[in-house]
């Protein structure tokens, strides 16, 4: 996965949500039928085909789906988060 595109191709083939090319500006609550087991799913997925150890904590914290996209490809943390030390 390497495209915004890919992601989103993902969320809708793989778990069959509603999503369409111009979704990257989406919240995860914004998509219909979206749950927190899905976003268990995406982590892990996501950790299998990028090969990177990706945190649960900082997709919690991802605004839109492109944010979700940044982490995975580049290990960012979102834009606003603090980490554990900082709290």
């Amino acid at each position: 996965m390497t495209t915004i595109d890919d992601l989103l191709d993902l969320l809708r083939d793989e778990l069959g949500l509603p999503i369409g090319p111009g979704d990257a500006a989406l919240r995860l609550e914004q998509i219909p039928g979206w749950d927190s087991v899905h976003l268990l799913w995406l982590v892990t997925t996501l950790e299998q085909r990028t090969g990177n150890r990706l945190s649960l904590p900082d997709f919690l914290d991802a605004p839109t789906l492109g944010e979700i996209h940044r982490l995975a490809t580049t290990g960012a943390r979102p834009a606003g988060a603090v980490t554990e030390t900082e709290r």
